[in-house]
């Protein structure tokens, strides 16, 4: 196909071989159940580093490792001084994770740099393929490490000192697998940033909608909660003499649910970790300490959310006479993605006559660090059930074809065709 302004909008993807690469670099990490394990800076993650960059090498990208492990491949554009127009994700899982899971947005990356090969496409502006280091956070805390020490959220020696259980830094693993570059984090430009993902949630699948034009993401607190009461025997103790951290401690749980109810459609409210002390059948809980997620799409939202939760606990406390403790021990501001990227992602879904819809990304990604240095934007697929982080985590290859048809056209727009004169 000679490339014209006409012809452009029929340019698809191959949508074979983004399968097969899927599948190729799933079987490094493998499990039985179906799923990857490649946890970060393990050998199985310098295997999955070596296998695409030798792809992205195959393709005539070159290749640029930062000082933790950031790694950025390159296709030239005619306008080599232009910031280049960026995608990418993550390759490393949870323990039990799946094929797709930010493995996805890499390699639809490269997919869209192979298309462009294919059909002898020259851009005005380089286009690049990034992978971050680390953005599980299942052996390195904390999450979306690369991305974070690179948008300046935490030092880069921070980062270091990292340990997992066995008490191996993140300098050292990054040294011992040879992926630990010269280049200073951060000071790799970008002009627009754009990551394909699969939805991790049911949402899309449950609207029979192809892809999810994401606005930005939700905004976070985390909090640990203790109540403290008494313990005593569970027989000879009268209910009106009771001091039962655990009865206290789940009226606080309702109000976390509540408030999410109060504050829908975007707002969430989770409790996912509760330790009761002392765990006895027979014994009155005398200390409960328990999580507290609550998330929202603007920090206003969430923050009222909070002030609620805080506003409860108060009361239970005056009202009971225990101690209730609540300590902010996390907190991420909501992102709003770049109208020009969410445009660029939406004119693509029309032309490309996909059904579509505007979403809210409920869960950290890169993207929401690269947003803070460059227009950024996401793309989301379905996945079967909703169901991600964990080894039956499936998408149709379908939507996989979609999603990076959508991210190629997105990338054109930003990066600008070279038309033959």
């Amino acid at each position: 196909m000679k490339l014209r302004p006409d012809t452009l909008p029929s340019l698809r993807i191959d949508a074979n071989r983004l399968w097969q690469s899927l599948m190729t670099l799933a079987q490094i990490g493998g499990t039985e159940k179906g799923g990857v394990c490649r946890l970060a800076l393990t050998d199985l993650d310098r295997q999955g580093r070596d296998l695409v960059t030798a792809w992205a090498r195959e393709a005539g990208m070159t290749v640029t490792v930062d000082q933790i492990g950031n790694v950025f491949m390159r296709r030239a554009g005619r306008q080599p001084d232009l910031p280049p127009i960026m995608t990418g994700s993550h390759i490393d899982t949870q323990p039990t994770g799946g094929k797709f899971d930010g493995n996805y947005g890499v390699l639809a990356g490269l997919e869209v740099v192979r298309c462009l090969n294919d059909h002898g496409i020259e851009t005005e502006a380089p286009i690049e393929v990034a992978f971050w280091t680390n953005e599980e956070g299942s052996r390195f805390v904390p999450v979306m490490m690369g991305s974070g020490v690179f948008a300046g959220a935490f030092s880069l020696e921070h980062a270091y000192k990292a340990q997992d259980q066995e008490g191996k830094t993140v300098r050292e693993e990054l040294q011992r697998i040879g992926y630990i570059g010269a280049e200073v984090p951060g000071q790799h430009p970008i002009g627009a940033y754009f990551e394909t993902h699969i939805e991790q949630g049911p949402v899309l699948e449950d609207a029979g909608v192809t892809i999810g034009v994401v606005s930005g993401s939700l905004g976070i607190r985390w909090f640990d909660c203790t109540v403290t009461g008494m313990e005593a025997h569970a027989g000879p103790t009268p209910m009106s003499l009771r001091r039962d951290a655990l009865q206290v401690a789940t009226h606080l749980m309702q109000a976390v649910v509540s408030t999410a109810h109060q504050h829908a459609p975007h707002a969430r409210g989770t409790v996912g970790m509760v330790h009761v002390h002392p765990n006895s059948r027979n014994v009155i809980p005398g200390r409960v300490k328990f999580s507290i997620d609550l998330r929202n799409n603007t920090d206003a939202g969430v923050d009222a959310m909070a002030d609620e939760i805080r506003s409860v606990a108060q009361s239970l406390q005056a009202s009971t006479g225990l101690s209730v403790e609540l300590t902010l021990v996390s907190s991420f501001s909501a992102t709003a993605f770049h109208e020009e990227c969410i445009s660029a992602i939406s004119d693509a879904t029309v032309n490309l006559g996909y059904s579509h819809m505007p979403v809210v990304s409920g869960a950290g990604h890169d993207a929401i660090y690269a947003a803070r240095l460059a227009p950024s934007g996401m793309i989301f697929i379905p996945c079967k059930d909703g169901i991600s982080h964990n080894e039956i985590e499936d998408a149709k290859p379908e939507h996989i074809e979609a999603g990076c048809n959508v991210l190629l056209h997105a990338m054109l727009a930003k990066a600008k065709v070279v038309w033959p004169s």
